[in-house]
């Protein structure tokens, strides 16, 4: 049987509230993120991503007392991520009450970050968080695009970026995506920063490329504005998840209205 594909809302904590932008600029407040959290599991959700884009000490203390918080009413799992870069990171997380724990910079800069957390907390509560861009190709940098597209006379690859999407590094969206299922990664949260926010659609090209080259699960994320946006990923793409703020932040859906949208279209999703 077919796996079930997970609708998961993510709420981005700057804070100790959570809030929105497009692009990674330009936030703007959503509210509480506990209250917020329990709101989308009564709605039906499959998961819960909590990202701390404070990355300080003092957000991460209050990202541990959300998480904790959050843990005494939500019973789905919960993923936490923003500013870890070493295991007692992930223990205090999981401590709190997440299921598991994200990684981005960190594991960029120190990869075997990856494969310790997954030797002392397992595969499952480890995933590594990926923010790619387009960047056209260029006699500098096409040394550094192991995987090439084309648009027409165009010729690009998908970059990644650290530091919350601020800085560019020389590593290839879809190579880095496979070295992190190798490291031991247990999923791959994957944000297209083109399309963040912009209600625009998730990016099918990255989405598929690098699908089809891990076999772990992959969540697709940037661009969500419409049910049909999740289906598509869904059914071009073939991620295993699609996350979502904009949409259910603002109330311009309901978890239960996607779900609903997606089932009556043949994507199995677990019932609300």
């Amino acid at each position: 049987m077919t796996v079930a594909r997970r609708v998961i809302p993510c709420l981005d904590v700057k804070d100790g509230r959570v809030v929105k932008g497009v692009k990674f600029r330009g936030l703007r407040d959503a509210g509480d993120p506990a209250e917020l959290a329990e709101h989308y599991y009564r709605e039906g959700a499959d998961e819960i991503v909590f990202l701390d884009i404070s990355a300080s000490p003092e957000g991460r203390k209050l990202m541990v007392d959300v998480v904790r918080r959050t843990a005494e009413s939500v019973f789905i799992p919960m993923t936490v991520g923003g500013g870890i870069s070493k295991l007692e990171h992930f223990r205090e997380a999981l401590s709190a009450g997440a299921d598991k724990v994200s990684v981005n910079t960190a594991a960029v800069e120190n990869p075997e970050l990856v494969s310790e957390a997954a030797d002392v907390f397992g595969s499952q509560c480890v995933v590594v968080a990926i923010d790619a861009k387009r960047e056209p190709l260029t006699p500098e940098n096409e040394h550094l695009a192991d995987y090439v597209f084309r648009d027409g006379d165009r010729e690009y690859w998908f970059r990644v970026y650290v530091r919350g999407g601020r800085e560019p590094t020389d590593l290839d969206a879809i190579t880095w995506a496979k070295k992190v299922e190798e490291l031991g990664a247990g999923e791959i949260l994957l944000t297209s920063i083109d399309a963040d926010g912009t209600k625009e659609g998730y990016d099918l090209e990255l989405t598929r490329a690098v699908c089809r080259a891990v076999s772990i699960p992959v969540i697709a994320s940037g661009g969500c504005g419409h049910p049909r946006h999740m289906l598509e990923v869904f059914e071009e793409a073939d991620a295993d998840a699609a996350l979502a703020a904009s949409i259910f932040h603002y109330g311009e859906y309901s978890i239960r209205e996607v779900k609903e949208f997606l089932a009556s279209r043949g994507v199995r999703v677990r019932p609300c």
